[in-house]
């Protein structure tokens, strides 16, 4: 074989498999797969965030809270330890892959969701805390900060489910296998409303 046929046989096969690759990736899903995948790890570091911010205004809101009702030292504790068991998840994107880890951040949440909302209770007996001007900015801080929390959650939910119908159907599934993609752990959408009620600050 001539040196010219040689690098006309060798260009050729470059260019076939370019095509073939680019075929495969456009016509299998690969595009598709990995850009909704980079959309549920962006949705999923900003519900990180928003909780990360509403963990943040803890500390705060419970020295506030006691300056006013130590004698609440059961509540108070609740939310102390809520903070602590969310601090104790720690909340990676490799979360994602890991359906019993999401589980367990999830719960850790909707128990802090859960100890605010009976803090908050607590607040209604003490007219001078609520009137006391840190109380009222972190209110609109923890207010501002659930409603957050309730979008990052949706927007999590809807792209967790696109991503996850796109890697099980037909050619998809098969990219998939080859690339590793698996389906990632959603929030429960039976008790979502529920969960993602923020809790009631508004006196």
């Amino acid at each position: 074989m001539s040196q010219g046929n040689f690098l006309g046989t060798r260009k050729g096969l470059v260019i076939g498999t370019l095509s073939f690759t680019l075929f495969f990736t456009n016509s299998c899903g690969y595009n598709s797969i990995q850009v909704q995948d980079e959309q549920v790890k962006a949705a999923w570091s900003e519900v990180i965030n928003m909780y990360q911010r509403r963990a943040d205004l803890i500390p705060n809101l419970v020295n506030t809270v006691k300056g006013y009702a130590a004698q609440e030292k059961e509540v108070l504790i609740e939310v102390t330890k809520a903070r602590a068991s969310v601090g104790s998840v720690q909340a990676t994107p490799e979360v994602l892959n890991n359906p019993e880890l999401f589980a367990k951040f999830n719960q850790a949440q909707g128990q802090m969701t859960s100890a605010l909302s009976r803090l908050m209770v607590v607040v209604e007996k003490y007219p001078d805390l609520k009137s006391d001007k840190s109380f009222i900015g972190l209110q609109a801080q923890l207010e501002g900060t659930e409603n957050r929390i309730a979008v990052a959650r949706n927007r999590y939910i809807t792209s967790v489910q696109e991503y996850n119908i796109t890697v099980r159907t037909f050619p998809n599934v098969i990219t998939a296998k080859i690339f590793g993609y698996d389906v990632k752990p959603n929030f429960s959408v039976e008790n979502e409303k529920e969960i993602s009620k923020p809790p009631q600050v508004q006196f």
